[in-house]
């Protein structure tokens, strides 16, 4: 018969050995964005294909700025001084566009997964 005590040490060596593995599975290649005077910096990202990633988002400007991607289906809307962030499930190769809806003609950038 197993006592409680067992399964708890056999409980507590598995959570141990499987700790830094769980830790490392949850990091996301993480990568940042500005948004500056009605542009983005840098303007092309480049990404691994088939990789999880986040990308930060910090709007440096005097107001609202938007990131926004129709190829990508996201956006999201930064108040001036604001930072937040996008998640971005693994990308097929490719190049994928976006845009700050408040400066269209001039806040422009690319995704490039490679």
């Amino acid at each position: 018969m197993i006592t409680r005590r067992t399964q708890f040490i056999v409980a507590t060596a598995l959570w141990l050995a499987a700790g830094p593995g769980l830790a490392a599975a949850e990091e996301l290649l993480t990568l940042k964005l500005t948004a500056r005077n009605g542009r983005f910096y840098p303007e092309i990202i480049e990404v691994p294909a088939g990789t999880r990633f986040k990308i930060v988002i910090t709007n440096e400007g005097p107001g609202p700025e938007e990131f926004e991607s129709s190829d990508l289906n996201k956006e999201k809307v930064l108040a001036s001084g604001a930072t937040s962030f996008l998640v971005f499930a693994p990308l097929k190769p490719g190049t994928y566009r976006f845009f700050g809806e408040f400066h269209p003609e001039t806040a422009k950038g690319r995704i490039v997964a490679k």
